[in-house]
């Protein structure tokens, strides 16, 4: 990897996430972190094109747009989840993990096919008749945010001679005292044991804010007190970005969290679109883990 000076992925979420799963598992995830990554949207879900490049609903305009950034050389960090079970490999996602009714309705949505545009609503709807509410009992660990660390990429300005040498001389006359270090204890664990209808966990990246002071995930929480209307008016929603938190849902930011699930039944996760076994798992948020080129226009964008 010492001799790569960028990584080209071309497909759609699943490539993606595979890409970054089986490179930050190498030994060298270290180097790897440090190369650019250009992202070429060919798949059929293709999350990091409203963060990276300008919306347009033509494809090859998107395909383009992708190409040119990467020549152009602008580039943004984005943050990234780590997912780790108790016997299983880490799994590295940089979008969402999704847990719950929506995530199983929508891997049936391909069945209602024949129903046309209707099939999405047909989904969830047939779903309230085979049970209702559709609650999960899940237990939910969490830390709060991190602090943000100053930019390491910016180098701070020199002093002028003068300021140097006098430095110098006021640490030789008068060395500093070293102090113990300061012992700090750890955070506690904040832990919430909840009926839900879905648990959705999630980065920053679909709208990232470069200029924020904290390094935080998303926990989204959807009671079981939603309605089957509710419920029916969401999923197509839910289905175009599953991070969306409704109003009657409960956000909670942090920088690390432990999803505990029934031992049986606990069917499927959704990580990046992908479908995962579902287990208890540990996420981690590694904040400005990877770097993506982007359009010059957006990075603009989201810096102002």
């Amino acid at each position: 990897m010492e001799q790569t000076d960028l990584i080209i992925v071309a497909g759609g979420d699943g490539t993606l996430q595979e890409v970054i799963t089986g490179l930050l598992r190498r030994a060298d995830a270290a180097t790897f972190s440090k190369i650019p990554i250009g992202f070429i949207p060919l798949g059929t879900s293709n999350t990091l094109n409203h963060t990276l490049y300008p919306d347009s609903d033509n494809k090859v305009k998107h395909i383009t747009d992708a190409t040119l950034s990467i020549l152009k050389g602008d580039t943004i960090p984005l943050d990234v989840l780590q997912i780790k079970g108790e016997t299983e490999q880490p799994v590295f996602a940089l979008t969402c993990l999704q847990w719950g009714a929506y995530r199983d309705v929508a891997a049936n949505i391909s069945k209602y096919w024949y129903l046309g545009p209707l099939k999405t609503k047909a989904a969830h709807f047939f779903s309230t008749l085979k049970e209702w509410p559709q609650s999960h009992q899940v237990s939910l660990r969490y830390l709060g945010p991190t602090a943000r660390p100053p930019d390491e990429t910016k180098e701070p300005s020199r002093p002028q001679l003068l300021t140097r040498i006098f430095h110098r001389l006021a640490l030789y006359w008068s060395p500093p005292k070293e102090e113990p270090p300061k012992e700090t204890e750890p955070e506690p664990w904040q832990e919430v044991e909840l009926s839900a209808v879905e648990v959705s966990i999630s980065t920053h990246n679909r709208n990232p804010d470069l200029r924020r002071t904290e390094d935080a995930l998303t926990i989204c929480v959807e009671p079981d007190t939603l309605s089957k209307g509710d419920f029916i008016a969401m999923g197509s929603t839910k289905l175009t970005d599953p991070s969306i938190c409704p109003e009657s849902g409960v956000c909670v930011q942090a920088s690390s969290c432990q999803l505990n699930l029934p031992k049986d039944g606990a069917g499927f996760y959704s990580i990046d679109n992908e479908e995962y076994e579902a287990m208890p798992v540990e996420v981690t948020l590694l904040p400005r883990k990877l770097n993506f080129f982007c359009d010059s226009g957006r990075k603009h964008d989201l810096l102002n």
